[in-house]
């Protein structure tokens, strides 16, 4: 018989004056210089000797998003609710929502985080097999609003 390693009830998150249910806890806030605004982390799956690979619920609060980073062996991200952006080095910013699944590429330069007018809530599947997240630039308000050339 297999163990859960994590459970949490559903529970309601405000707004914009709309409830949404979340599947799981907002949890704490991240204070690093890796973000700009408030993002929350929940961690779900931790990687250990087993298991490179952690999984982790990310809540953007509107306009909070993550610096360019990038990570040796990809990422995977999976929309769970309100509307954010994702962006790759060198292409056009991309409107991200509920819902939808987005693969990055291993050692490819990107950033994502909530729209200026709505939280953003995302699961975020990493392995750390090839090594850890490259931390890069702060994305400037040219990059996140879009006025930028990629």
């Amino acid at each position: 018989m297999s163990q859960l390693s994590f459970y949490a009830p559903a529970q309601k998150s405000r707004n914009a004056s709309v409830y949404q249910t979340t599947i799981f806890p907002k949890g704490k806030k991240i204070t690093n210089n890796n973000f700009k605004g408030s993002p929350w982390l929940q961690p779900l799956v931790a990687s250990d000797s087993l298991n490179s690979t952690s999984v982790g619920n990310v809540t953007f609060e509107p306009g909070a998003r993550t610096n360019w980073h990038l990570h040796p062996a990809g990422q995977i991200l999976l929309a769970t609710g309100g509307i954010g952006y994702y962006q790759e080095k060198g292409s056009a910013k991309r409107i991200f929502r509920k819902g939808e699944v987005i693969k990055c590429p291993p050692n490819v330069a990107h950033w994502h985080g909530a729209s200026p007018d709505n939280e953003f809530i995302q699961i975020a599947v990493t392995s750390a097999h090839k090594g850890s997240t490259v931390w890069l630039e702060p994305v400037n308000d040219e990059e996140y609003s879009g006025k930028a050339k990629p």
